[in-house]
């Protein structure tokens, strides 16, 4: 048997699956395509997450455009991450090409131009349905992480919300949760020292310069309502194909604070909402995250240590998360170690620095007779990459070195026009997109400060009234008393007699 011959059997048999599953592409062997020698993925694994990773321009993108349009075609909504904005193409068909022609030929696989059911998203002022989450659904513990609190802090928020709960104040935006912050160390100062303790303003001071920063990266627009439903990521259309969800995010690269805080709070949402799936044979969602390293750049170690807990405990309840980026090493080890399929495009060997991350990164990956990974890593063409995948009963599938299918979709933006196409069509938009505004703790805290301040007012008020009163009370009696001695007879008589006596002796004195 020759050595191709062996190669084919050996990837064949590696990916035998009795369930449902996703074609990538065929295996190379020695730079040449192994016809017939497929590339699958089960959906029954993937649940178990997956890496997307390799230098700049060799098909990041289009591999992941590649499974977002196999898996709604199979039924499972997707969410993407779309950070660079080039992902809007996949709602409508591909032009075609002569090169998609000859490499699918090489493949073995038919190519069929079409678009897919698409949804575009916004966490900020672009165009797109509105994505939203109120403080009260953060939570203390959450809020907590996502400021980089201390554990005193965490505890004054602790407190805040129990008063909030306790008073029926509804937290529903930033606005609102500086207020009680400021309430709890001025106007209502004493009440929280009756009824929670003393609250130092140094540990308010600094949680508030801590929302300033998410302020300014643009989280007074994510902290809010409507309060967006999870549940609508995971729509099918009539035909039966799930949903892509596009999040437009070309405008927060440079607001890693408030991507990570949305991206938290997303899949904390999703963790609590969804049920336990059990063994359902395939995902109920699956979300890419683009350029994952803006998440864990800038994380705090609370917060990578909640990423971290929820990868490992999302995938029971059939989500699937996908990183992608250009290096593995921009992903935490603990969470690497938890991702099922890899996809390896291309590394560059500039450096003496990048040689040690490529032998780094080969060493991610099953060890096979068939390549010298690391090698292999340097050379893969655009559109290639290394796959390993869990089998059905979650074992490593064999290395390949696998020639990928092209889109069937546009690899291209949408114009104008067919955005604004999407976006009249979206019931989704006619939901989320009207800003609602009501009664929340910042109103509800105001109007009880000015009751105060006016109650306050009357009181000093009556008080200055009170002593006005008295004083001219006093004044009237002082003057009715000197008015009535003036006016009594014997008074008079007496002083009329005093007068006379004082005149006399003054005579007296001088006849003398």
């Amino acid at each position: 048997m020759s050595k191709q011959d062996e190669f084919f059997k050996h990837i064949t048999e590696g990916n035998i699956t009795k369930g449902d599953f996703i074609t990538l592409g065929s295996a190379i062997l020695d730079e040449e395509t192994v016809t017939d020698a497929y590339v699958k993925v089960p959906l029954k694994t993937m649940n178990r997450h997956g890496l997307i990773a390799g230098a700049t321009g060799t098909g990041k993108t289009k591999t992941l455009q590649v499974l977002a349009e196999n898996l709604s075609d199979k039924g499972i909504p997707v969410l993407l991450m779309d950070i660079k904005g080039d992902l809007s193409g996949l709602a409508q068909p591909s032009p075609g090409h002569p090169k998609i022609d000859e490499r699918h030929a090489k493949i073995g696989l038919p190519f069929e131009a079409k678009g897919f059911p698409v949804e575009v998203m916004s966490l900020s002022e672009q165009e797109g349905v509105r994505l939203r989450a109120t403080v009260s659904e953060f939570g203390p513990v959450l809020l907590s992480r996502i400021l980089d609190l201390t554990e005193t802090q965490s505890g004054i928020v602790a407190v805040i919300f129990k008063y909030c709960d306790d008073n029926k104040l509804p937290l529903l935006d930033l606005k609102d949760f500086k207020k009680i912050l400021q309430y709890a160390t001025q106007e209502g100062k004493k009440e929280f020292v009756a009824e929670y303790g003393r609250i130092s303003t140094a540990s308010t001071g600094a949680i508030l310069r801590k929302v300033v920063e998410i302020e300014q990266q643009g989280g007074d627009l994510f902290f809010g309502e409507k309060s967006f439903d999870v549940e609508d990521l995971v729509r099918t259309t009539r035909d039966g194909r799930g949903y892509i969800n596009i999040i437009r995010l070309t405008d927060i690269q440079d607001k890693p604070k408030l991507f990570s805080t949305f991206m938290l709070s997303l899949l904390a949402e999703i963790y609590e909402t969804f049920p336990e799936q059990g063994d359902s044979g395939q995902p109920e969602l699956i979300m890419f995250i683009d350029e994952a390293h803006l998440i864990f750049n800038e994380a705090s170690k609370a917060l990578l240590n909640q990423i971290e807990s929820i990868v490992k405990l999302i995938r029971s309840k059939g989500i699937g998360l996908y990183f992608v980026t250009q290096n593995p090493t921009d992903v935490p080890e603990a969470i690497l170690s938890q991702l099922g399929l890899k996809i390896q495009h291309a590394l560059r060997a500039f450096t003496a620095k990048d040689r040690k991350a490529i032998k780094l990164t080969a060493q991610n990956y099953p060890d096979t007779e068939y390549y010298d990974t690391a090698e292999v890593l340097t050379s893969l063409g655009i559109g290639e990459a290394l796959v390993s995948a869990l089998d059905e009963k979650g074992r490593p599938t064999p290395l390949a070195a696998t020639m990928l299918r092209a889109p069937m979709s546009r690899m291209d933006i949408l114009t104008d026009t067919e955005l604004q196409a999407l976006f009249d069509d979206s019931k989704l938009v006619l939901k989320y997109n009207d800003v609602v505004e009501r009664e929340s703790a910042y109103e509800i805290l105001n109007e009880k400060i000015k009751k105060a301040e006016a109650l306050k007012v009357k009181e000093e008020a009556r008080l200055k009234k009170e002593k006005e009163d008295e004083k001219k009370a006093k004044s009237r009696s002082t003057s009715t008393r000197r008015r009535s001695t003036a006016q009594n007879p014997i008074v008079k008589v007496l002083t009329s007699a005093t007068f006379i006596r004082a005149v006399f002796g003054i005579l007296k004195k001088v006849m003398k």
